[in-house]
């Protein structure tokens, strides 16, 4: 398949690998809605790409209700969807010491927004016999992110919900893609934003993302890997969960041991 001429929502597409896809797709011709919590960083990537621009907390169905909306209003159609929002704060004392209020939140954003703005243009993309879906997900969705039992949980979830999806769908010419990128040089991980020095190994750009991102979608493939060892580590894990699970303890106790003063930029190395 190709871009040019698509209509296209991106989430979280104020920094980051959101606002490397919105670049990337209008590069290629797509007519993008660029969305963010932040309307300022909407407004700026969307005036500099050509795009339109939203913003609000996706976390709440009347957000995604009016962004759908938006982007009909704009373009007619809604062609693809690339759901990208997400954070992760972590825990202080282990997976159940987050509170619900942050369980809720990481559910609503990584998983509950994406199968909202799938189902107000399924409709539409069954009818017409073509669409795409893509969830930035992580590898934390396939693996496991030490010390942030709610993003890894809700990014399992996330590659769950791609898969039916992809099973349900696929007949009705909607493809759907999923991404687990690992380590992104992201302000998630500390980074500036658009920072392109100074990045250890392991660690790669939004635009690495995003090209891979869109290069899997053209290929039709549905789990792409941007850092191709995590699809290494996965099939590792399936292979031989209690070796991995070893292996997984004792990473957990390095990390606890650069807890003092940790940078999260440094994780990598442990991977």
């Amino acid at each position: 398949m190709g871009f040019a001429g698509k209509s296209a929502i991106v989430t979280g597409a104020g920094q980051g690998i959101g606002r490397a896809l919105a670049e990337a797709l209008a590069a290629r011709g797509a007519r993008v809605l660029v969305h963010d919590l932040s309307a300022d960083l909407a407004a700026e990537v969307a005036d500099r790409i050509g795009g339109k621009a939203a913003s609000g907390d996706l976390c709440r169905l009347e957000t995604v209700a009016d962004m759908v909306k938006a982007a009909q209003d704009a373009f007619g159609t809604v062609d693809m969807v690339f759901s990208n929002a997400g954070f992760a704060l972590g825990e202080p004392d282990g997976p159940t010491s987050q509170s619900d209020t942050h369980w809720q939140k990481s559910w609503d954003l990584h998983v509950m927004a994406h199968v909202r703005a799938a189902r107000l243009v399924l409709p539409d993309m069954i009818a017409q016999k073509s669409g795409v879906l893509v969830n930035i997900a992580s590898a934390a969705g396939v693996l496991t992110q030490i010390g942030d039992a709610a993003y890894s949980a809700t990014k399992h979830a996330a590659v769950s919900v791609a898969q039916s999806l992809a099973i349900d769908h696929a007949d009705d010419g909607v493809q759907v893609s999923v991404v687990c990128p690992m380590y992104v040089a992201t302000p998630l991980l500390g980074y500036a934003d658009g920072a392109e020095s100074d990045r250890p190994d392991g660690v790669i750009t939004p635009f690495d993302v995003a090209e891979a991102t869109l290069a899997g979608v053209e290929n039709g493939k549905f789990m792409i890997f941007p850092h191709p060892e995590a699809q290494t580590y996965f099939g590792q894990r399936a292979s031989d969960p209690d070796r991995w699970m070893s292996g997984m303890r004792r990473l957990r106790s390095k990390v606890k041991a650069q807890a003092d003063g940790f940078d999260p930029k440094s994780i990598h190395r442990w991977i």
